[in-house]
């Protein structure tokens, strides 16, 4: 039975004309409200997560519960169908459950907070805001555990309650729930600062449709959707074509031995509708790198992709979800049944993005990015220090950037625009380590016209005895280059003991004990390279040598021949010409090895020991 809308005033919203120049200012007015929203949770969250690295994501929807303005689509509509329940002015909903709202939210570590914004007896809109949290209990610290087999071992599931129901605060709750985290202090100042940003927002809603009128308010949000809808429509006609293309990639492990897993996506025009299916993708897997994938995101992640690069000028809205058509198979990695485990979901998200280029970039190559979004690195550390105080570090790393149509990817860059790095100062401040080295990975990049983005390799050196989990991927399998580019180098982590003994360890490791003087190499993946490496400027790889982002014998890869720093014009001449009579037709795609010389090639490539091939119905 879906939730009930309780108002005063049921007077329906009139359709009234909007002049351009109204509708720009409500426009910019719902973007400068979103932006309050972020400046809001900075100011008020305490996790390092939130507060320092901006993994929370802000979301303005109209009355129907359709994002105007936000980042990962609306999961109102959903919520709505599920929730038995009323909604009523002075209610504030809460979750964390990602089976209650159809995957919306990706594991239980993001509380999301629900506004519905009254104005005058009428529902006028939604604000809404979910982040990640440090911690909400379960079998290790951080709550994402790598050998979760059930969603029951990942710490406290949130099905949709009221915190305020009819403008009255349900204290019991809060104390209940903040009971089951390791971070309680922590989790309650974000979750207080989650719904202080949902108030500002809502508070922005009500003062627009005050100055403008209700009318004018709606009827310019349905506007902004109209806008949104054209142009998705345009853009899908000339971009997406009615034959159907595939493209697939690989989580290389589970972290329990088996992998690579794959997910394969087919795409094609039908009816003026894109079809987005992920029938072949494997089956879920018993360990915790399955991802619910909700239908929603998945158009969110579709219109980002096709917006940035064919229209960046384009409003993000959920107008245009009625042109595309999310197929996901059911029991599949993307779409797991209850209670399959979901804390490590975050490589799949990463992977997400490099099947839609390598799917829209086939019509088009000029317009094709590299492999490189891939994953989301993440690093955590817990302990009691020498004092007795318990301390818990969660953080996001950063690897290479795809190269790209219009030039080189970013050295150690975000997936996700909104998220910054947490500065090293801040991290020796409140945690027991040292940053010894913070910087690129020379060559890691991929070689190309347009290089990939160089990896990261962050030395964390331990004051105090503890344990670490790391979460990355792309250590197996390379991310991939385009239009002639070469792969990017593949993730590794290293643990320097304080005797100097040196372990290759995994990149998926829970609950590893650490000593005080122990050094750990984070080392990330670098992005795959865009167009013939033969083509790139000499003159720029020698200025890159400077700066530590090539070396000479990585220049070769380009055909480029550097002595002392400078290029030898004549060797490089010589040597490119020798590359190009040697190698074959260039390709679209360069995914380097295939699976079973990777398998061949591991622990000698890696350190590592090849992952086994799942097998269904067992752990992996």
């Amino acid at each position: 039975m879906p939730a009930q809308i309780i108002q005063a005033n049921e007077t329906p919203f009139a359709t009234v004309a909007v002049d351009p120049v109204t509708l720009d200012i409500i426009e910019n007015a719902l973007r400068n409200a979103r932006i309050e929203m972020d400046a809001t949770l900075v100011r008020t969250a305490m996790s390092p997560g939130i507060r320092e690295q901006g993994d929370a994501f802000p979301l303005i929807a109209d009355y129907q519960g359709r994002m105007i303005v936000g980042q990962f689509g609306s999961y109102i509509g959903p919520f709505l169908e599920g929730f038995e329940g009323t909604v009523e002015d002075g209610d504030l909903i809460f979750l964390s459950d990602p089976y209650s709202v159809g995957g919306a939210i990706s594991h239980c570590n993001d509380w999301l907070v629900l506004l519905p914004v009254f104005k005058d007896g009428r529902l006028i809109a939604y604000t809404s805001m979910f982040g990640h949290q440090s911690d909400i209990g379960g079998m290790v610290p951080g709550s994402m555990p790598i050998h979760a087999t059930s969603i029951f071992q990942e710490g406290v599931r949130i099905p949709p309650v009221k915190i305020w129901k009819k403008g009255v605060y349900n204290e019991d709750l809060i104390k209940l729930v903040m009971h089951q985290s390791r971070t309680a202090d922590w989790c309650k100042a974000d979750l207080n600062a989650l719904i202080a940003s949902c108030r500002v927002a809502a508070a922005r809603v009500v003062e627009m449709a005050a100055r403008f009128g209700d009318d004018m308010f709606t009827s310019a949000t349905d506007l902004l959707l109209e806008r949104n809808y054209r142009a998705m429509k345009h853009l899908i006609e000339t971009s997406i074509g009615e034959d159907k293309v595939s493209f697939e990639d690989y989580i290389c492990d589970d972290g329990m031995g088996y992998g690579p897993y794959k997910i394969k996506c087919t795409m094609w025009r039908e009816n003026g509708r894109v079809v987005l299916d992920f029938d072949g993708t494997d089956p879920q897997s018993k360990a915790s790198i399955n991802m619910f994938l909700n239908e929603n995101m998945m158009r969110m992640f579709f219109g980002i992709y096709m917006i940035m690069i064919f229209d960046p000028q384009i409003l993000f809205n959920d107008g245009y979800y009625d042109l595309i058509d999310v197929r996901i198979p059911e029991g599949s990695l993307l779409k797991p049944k209850f209670p399959a485990a979901l804390s490590g979901r975050t490589h799949v998200l990463g992977r997400l993005f490099d099947i839609l280029g390598g799917l829209l970039g086939q019509k088009t190559p000029e317009f094709l990015n590299a492999a490189g979004f891939s994953s989301s690195p993440h690093l955590f550390y817990a302990g009691t220090d020498k004092n007795g105080k318990w301390f818990q570090l969660f953080q996001i790393g950063f690897g290479g950037i795809p190269g790209r149509p219009m030039g080189d990817g970013p050295d150690g860059h975000s997936l996700f625009p909104g998220f910054t790095n947490v500065p090293n100062e801040f991290l020796e401040r409140y945690f027991p380590l040292i940053i010894e080295r913070y910087e690129t990975v020379a060559d890691s990049g991929g070689a190309g016209l347009h290089r990939g983005g160089n990896g990261i390799d962050m030395v964390y050196r331990f004051l105090e005895d503890g344990v670490i989990a790391i979460h990355d991927d792309r250590w197996f399998v390379p991310p991939w280059g385009v239009n002639g580019g070469e792969p990017g180098a593949r993730a590794r982590k290293v643990l320097v003991k304080k005797d100097g003994t040196e372990i290759v360890v995994g990149n998926k490791l829970e609950d590893y004990p650490v000593e005080a003087g122990d050094r750990l190499h984070f080392i990330t993946w670098g992005g795959g390279g865009w167009g013939d490496p033969l083509d790139r400027d000499p003159a720029l790889l020698a200025k890159e040598l400077t700066q530590g982002l090539v070396t000479e014998k990585g220049a070769l890869r380009y055909g480029v021949v550097l002595v002392d720093g400078a290029v030898d014009a004549a060797a490089t001449e010589t040597l490119r010409a020798k590359m190009r009579a040697e190698r074959g037709p260039i390709e679209t795609f360069n995914f380097g090895p295939d699976l079973e010389t990777l398998r061949a090639n591991c622990l000698a490539e890696t350190g590592l020991p090849a992952p086994q091939a799942p097998k269904w119905g067992t752990v992996g």
